[in-house]
């Protein structure tokens, strides 16, 4: 078995969700990482804040950020311990933000 993270980018479907829809929403999520525990497939996970400071260059300059479009901030991610990278991809596709827009990288975490 291998860990992958899936990370999730936002799509732009969930920014003019109602709150009971953004309650709806949060039940599905919580479903979802409740299945994937319940596998023995889920390791750790957590969402991230929208702001944050970015680092960068030869000299480090450090901004406020990151600054992209809404559709392209990295929302959170979660570790999954499975066999293979097209195990990891299957169950991305059960994503909840997948309809509105969303985005799963999936990434095989490196060990060393």
């Amino acid at each position: 078995m291998k860990e992958f993270m899936l990370i999730f980018i936002n799509g732009e479907g969930t920014k003019d969700f109602s709150p009971d829809e953004m309650q709806q929403n949060m039940q599905k999520w919580f479903g979802w990482m409740a299945a994937l525990k319940d596998k023995g497939i889920y390791k750790y996970g957590e969402p991230l804040t929208p702001g944050g400071k970015t680092v960068k260059g030869k000299e480090p300059v450090v901004t406020d950020g990151p600054f992209a479009e809404s559709k392209e901030v990295v929302g959170g991610f979660i570790i999954v311990k499975v066999a293979d990278i097209d195990a990891a991809a299957e169950l991305a596709k059960d994503c909840p933000d997948l309809p509105y827009g969303g985005t799963v990288q999936v990434r095989e975490v490196l060990k060393y």
